[in-house]
C-alpha cells in the first residue's frame, strides 16, 4: 500500500528588492505550518533560468516575471489532502489571530501567484 502524501505547490515573482522582507514573511510561515502539522516547508529562488534546445519555457517566462523580479517556487508537504484542510484551517485561525481579518500586505502582486495542490503520484 503506497503511503498517500499531498503538496500545496506556488510560484511567485518577488520583486528583488522585497526579497528580505518575503524570507522574513517565508521564515514566519514556515514555523506557523510547522507547527500545526505540515511534513515540509520550502521556499526557492529560481537560480538556473537558461533556456536550452528541448525546454525552451522558463518559469520567468511562464510566470511574466520582469527584470527587476526573480521567481520564487514553493511548496509546503502534508499527510494527504484532508491533513493539508486541517492544516491549513489551524494556521489561516492563528494568522486571523495575529494579524485580524484584514488581509495581510503581501511584498509581490497576488494577481500573478500561481497555486495549486497535488496528489504526489510518485515519490
Amino acid at each position: 500500500m503506497t503511503k498517500e502524501t499531498y503538496v500545496d505547490g506556488f510560484v511567485i515573482s518577488i520583486p528583488k528588492k522585497n526579497t528580505g522582507k518575503y524570507k522574513k514573511m517565508a521564515k514566519e510561515a514556515m514555523q506557523v505550518w510547522k507547527q500545526f502539522g505540515a511534513l515540509d516547508y520550502k521556499e526557492c529562488k529560481i537560480a538556473d533560468v537558461r533556456p536550452d534546445k528541448i525546454v525552451t519555457f522558463t518559469f520567468p517566462k511562464m510566470a511574466k516575471t520582469k527584470p527587476n523580479e526573480a521567481v520564487w517556487f514553493s511548496f509546503i508537504t502534508y499527510k494527504s489532502r484532508k491533513h493539508r484542510d486541517e492544516v491549513n484551517k489551524k494556521v489561516m485561525a492563528y494568522f486571523e489571530k495575529k494579524y485580524g481579518k484584514h488581509e495581510m500586505q503581501m511584498p509581490f502582486d497576488m494577481k500573478r501567484f500561481a497555486y495549486g495542490g497535488f496528489k504526489v503520484e510518485v515519490g
